[in-house]
């Protein structure tokens, strides 16, 4: 069907065509979009598999046959979205309008955009002819937004035979982005996620009649010494080796006197000071990147006003920097801050991903954006969420989030990912899928 080959041509019309399947997760349904891309495959003739868990979420494997040169090189994608429900938008959601040169809708950015941009990218060269030097695999997901059960993790667990061969994958960034005032325009390049550390805490002791003051070690004062640890963020700033060498990249990349800021960052990363003089939305993605953060979601208690709790539960989002720091030390370590012991029942504990690798393939990724973007810098950058790159490196595969766009300087696109508006330029998303070309093309 040559209509459907003419819109994967283009990244921009495709994104339009993969917003308009709502993929909204829960419930997902995401079996359409995927036939979809799967089809689209066939058209032009690609090795493709479909994999499921569930006949209505299934997972599209497409394989671009390189010559054998190269270790196998992984694309991921996921094409769920997080729901719209009680978002104000100028534009429907999955309508996939062009408007004022952008693509608006659920998924612009996160990531059936990214989608659409790999995609592209591997049609390009296989209609051109060009074999890369390792196959080239895109694993087309669902699930991600709801922890992959039937995306990624059923296919590294259930399936892992799919992936032999792979030695890097690239995917998501997670929405790691600094403004820095417009002062230059990054390229992230993740090379580390902080890890999911949920806790359900559980307080209990003497309650008993609200008019009077609570003793020491009942849950109402056993709970405020909890927030009151946590109430900076988290635990103490510590400032790890993927961290100190995004701030010393950045401090050689920026004028002053916004390079002395992250060099006072490496010297101190628990300087206010230095932190204040950024804008508030630099500031808060440097202050998660530089702890072990901790946020109270859920707080559960009570009968009535009157009358004091002998038991309390709060949920905690707890995120750990890359390393192996895990939910036990978080248990201890606010233990030790409360001064108690905490009765702590783990909700989930992510993966813990490898240290990052700064290696050729690396320095690949950083050569693809500096030659397509002379003026931008690319910049190795820890992200605070989790994606299904936690999954692949149990395969022995090296995991980066690169999603190259071409944004204006501190334009702040990704703070868009869950909102409403979420939109990306037409030329970013045409910049990024001649990225992935180059980086099939040149892949070595």
């Amino acid at each position: 069907m040559p209509d459907r080959l003419d819109t994967a041509a283009d990244p921009v019309t495709l994104t339009q065509r993969l917003i308009r399947y709502d993929t909204t997760n829960p419930p997902g349904n995401e079996a359409a979009c995927v036939e979809f891309v799967a089809g689209l495959a066939a058209d032009a003739g690609l090795p493709h598999r479909l994999v499921a868990a569930q006949p209505d979420r299934p997972n599209l494997l497409i394989r671009l046959p390189g010559r054998g040169a190269a270790p196998g090189l992984l694309m991921h994608a996921h094409v769920d979205v997080v729901p719209t429900k009680d978002q104000q938008w100028s534009y429907p959601p999955f309508d996939g309008a062009v408007r004022d040169g952008h693509v608006w809708g659920r998924g612009s950015l996160d990531m059936k955009g990214g989608l659409a941009m790999m995609l592209t990218a591997m049609l390009r060269l296989h209609a051109e002819g060009v074999r890369p030097a390792g196959d080239v695999l895109l694993a087309v997901v669902p699930d991600e937004e709801a922890g992959s059960a039937v995306g990624a993790r059923y296919l590294v667990d259930r399936h892992p035979e799919l992936f032999d061969g792979m030695r890097y994958a690239v995917g998501e960034d997670g929405g790691a982005d600094l403004e820095l005032d417009g002062a230059v325009r990054l390229h992230p390049i993740v090379v580390a996620e902080k890890r999911a550390c949920w806790l359900r805490i559980t307080l209990r002791g003497p309650g008993g009649h609200a008019s009077r003051v609570a003793l020491p070690d009942s849950p109402v004062r056993r709970l405020t010494r909890l927030l009151d640890a946590i109430e900076p963020g988290g635990l103490p700033p510590v400032l790890t080796p993927t961290a100190d060498r995004m701030l010393r990249e950045l401090s050689a990349a920026l004028p002053e006197p916004q390079a002395a800021v992250f060099e006072r960052l490496r010297a101190d990363p628990a300087d206010e000071s230095a932190l204040g003089e950024l804008s508030a939305a630099d500031a808060q993605y440097l202050r998660s990147i530089l702890r072990h953060s901790v946020n109270a979601t859920v707080v559960r208690a009570g009968t009535a006003t009157n009358v004091l709790p002998e038991e309390m539960t709060v949920e905690l989002d707890c995120r750990a920097l890359p390393g192996g720091f895990g939910a036990a030390d978080f248990v201890a370590a606010l233990s030790e801050r409360v001064g108690a012991d905490l009765d702590a029942e783990v909700i989930v504990e992510g993966e813990a991903m490898p240290e990052p690798e700064f290696g050729p393939f690396y320095d690949q990724l950083a050569e693809v954006l500096r030659a397509a973007d002379p003026d931008g810098v690319p910049v190795p950058m820890v992200t605070t969420a989790s994606t299904d790159a936690r999954l692949f490196p149990r395969l022995g595969i090296a995991c980066y989030g690169w999603l190259p766009l071409m944004l204006p300087a501190g334009s702040g696109y990704r703070g868009l990912l869950h909102r409403p508006d979420e939109r990306v330029p037409v030329d970013a998303l045409r910049f990024g899928a001649s990225c992935f070309a180059d980086l099939l093309r040149g892949y070595r």
